[in-house]
């Protein structure tokens, strides 16, 4: 393969990939349809991941007023055969372009240093207005200590609009201005504990620099999620949303089912288009179905160069996991029992609410699944209006979303089981007091998030964690005693008074539990596990047959084996 372009794993520059020739997806016509829009303020919201970054990008080159024209990085796109409507914009603006996707940080004091950092930067890449002519003494004054970070705080709330300002006077054209993943900082401050103050910053920032700024042509903004006009964006007449439901610009964020084709025959990957498709589609902006653009470019990198063909999960490595660890976390019943429906291939309906803001996110109420939409976790099948309100059928959209709420739900599991473990279980199964082990069991059951359609292994992996952690015992699974394999075995080695044998069956019902706590207790019985236990010198050992059916458990204790006296 090559004689094939290379794929652009993480390029997010438009002029990086055409200079150095890489593979590039044309998503150009997205400067006509902006323009045809002719609207003041775009938001457009989309998933992380799905190509914000390297359109913002296009669309800076596409626009800015530069010493050598760009004209070049378009030729043979699809925008070059769009009409001199369109290219005569060409070329024609400065721009001004910042990236709040860094803004992370534990705490306000460190955000808000990155921020001034990203403004100072902006200006810098502007600096020739230092000298510009048009400009006076005070404003190049003011535009240097911006620069140079040793302006006041509150100067850099307006910076991005004296930015404008001075930019129309230098070139007399209005400003374009790309703000990408604006709502990171809200994002993350919700989750830090500091969004009142993240809320003020940005409030001031856009207040200044997109209402009623006569020096602004255009803006774009990308992020995940529409923070509701009375919160970030208020008195703004000017702002159009274009979120994951809207058809407009639906193809240009993405890829389409044409645009994964043409990859793949590229490529020569044609043969993986089906599993490329259960574990990368299922996306659905507007009525145009999408694929994960950033999981599809990796997987084609990853074939390309050799490696194993099968399909992985890349965007949970990318993307920011934190409103499903809160969904996992925080559930309450209700919430639990439709995360299982998820998982298990289900669908949930629930209200979309379109001017969600962070500090209303709660994940027992219907705006939970507003987040999860918007923010690539779920994907809408249907729709119905219903009371003047959308109410929403959505479904997990594909194998490698699916694989996001299976590892956070066995982390989470396995985590409270660790932090809330008592010594209680292990005492009950020590003791040869099953019912109470039977208790406890079903308490532990009743607290999790079902996904391994109740196979074994999973209540295996349950049981071992849930009585490990007393040095005392030693606790082995699937260790060769007599003519097999027990389940679970527990030995208090050092004195070799008592030793545990579990066993763990499935039942098919929920009136089969006893039977096949029966039939394992069978299976200690004719296959002799106890045996080697005796024969090493335990005193005694108890047998427990266990059965499971979904979240109930059934215990039972067969007869003790004595270890035969001398």
């Amino acid at each position: 393969m090559s004689d094939r372009k290379p794929i652009p794993v993480g390029t997010e520059d438009f002029k990086e990939l055409v200079d150095k020739g890489y593979c590039f997806v044309d998503k150009t016509l997205l400067i006509k349809d902006l323009l045809n829009q002719n609207t003041k303020v775009n938001l457009i919201t989309r998933p992380r991941r799905f190509g914000k970054t390297l359109n913002m990008s296009m669309i800076q080159r596409f626009f800015e007023k530069t010493e050598k024209s760009n004209a070049y990085l378009f030729e043979g796109l699809k925008i070059n055969d769009a009409g001199e409507k369109y290219l005569k914009h060409q070329g024609q603006y400065p721009v001004i372009t910042i990236s709040l996707k860094d803004m992370d940080k534990s705490d306000y004091e460190s955000d808000f240093v990155f921020f001034k950092n990203a403004v100072a930067e902006e200006f810098g890449r502007h600096n020739y207005l230092k000298d510009s002519s048009e400009l006076s003494e005070s404003e190049k004054e003011k535009f240097l200590s911006i620069r140079d970070e040793k302006a006041k705080d509150i100067e850099y709330e307006s910076a991005l609009r004296f930015l404008s300002v001075c930019l129309e006077k230098h070139f007399h054209a209005k400003v374009i201005l790309l703000i990408d993943e604006y709502d990171v900082p809200l994002e993350n401050a919700h989750f830090k504990g500091f969004y009142d103050k993240m809320v003020e910053l940005v409030r001031s920032v856009f207040k200044g620099v997109l209402k009623t700024n006569p020096s602004l042509e255009f803006a774009v903004l990308t992020g995940c999620l529409r923070v509701s006009k009375e919160s970030i964006f208020t008195g703004m007449n000017n702002l159009e949303i274009y979120p994951v439901t809207d058809q407009r610009l639906s193809e240009y964020y993405g890829f389409t089912q044409s645009e994964v084709e043409s990859l793949a025959k590229y490529y020569n990957l044609e043969d993986k288009l089906d599993e490329m498709k259960k574990w990368y589609d299922g996306y659905l902006f507007g009525k145009t179905e999408i694929y994960n653009s950033w999981s599809i470019v990796k997987y084609i990198a990853s074939a390309i160069g050799g490696n194993d063909y099968s399909c992985q999960a890349y965007w949970i490595n990318t993307s920011s996991n934190s409103i499903i660890h809160q969904l996992i976390e925080k559930s309450d019943e209700n919430t639990r029992q439709k995360i299982e429906t998820l998982v298990a291939g289900g669908s949930v309906k629930a209200v979309i609410n379109q001017n969600s803001v962070y500090s209303d996110l709660n994940v027992n109420n219907d705006d939970i699944w507003s987040f999860l939409l918007f923010t690539g976790y779920l994907k809408q099948i249907n729709s119905e209006f219903i009371d003047k309100r959308t109410v929403s059928e959505m479904v997990i959209p594909n194998l490698e979303v699916l694989t996001v709420y299976e590892d956070t739900i066995q982390k989470w599991f396995d985590e409270i089981v660790k932090s809330e473990r008592t010594p209680d279980l292990l005492g009950y199964f020590l003791d040869e007091k099953p019912e109470e082990a039977q208790k406890e069991i079903n308490r532990w059951l009743r607290k999790s998030i079902s996904f391994h359609d109740y196979l074994e292994n999973f209540y295996h992996g349950f049981l071992l964690g849930a009585i490990t952690g007393n040095d005392e015992y030693e606790i082995k699974s699937n260790r060769e005693n007599g003519t097999g394999r027990t389940d679970i075995t527990i030995c208090k080695y050092q004195t070799r008074e008592t030793a545990v044998i579990i066993e763990v069956k499935i039942a098919d019902t929920f009136k089969k539990m006893d039977t096949m706590c029966d039939t394992a207790l069978k299976q200690i019985q004719t296959r002799k596990y106890a045996e080697q236990l005796t024969d090493d010198c335990y005193e005694k050992v108890i047998n427990y047959g266990i059965a499971f059916y979904g979240k109930s458990c059934r215990v039972k204790m067969g007869e003790t084996v004595y270890a035969p006296e001398d």
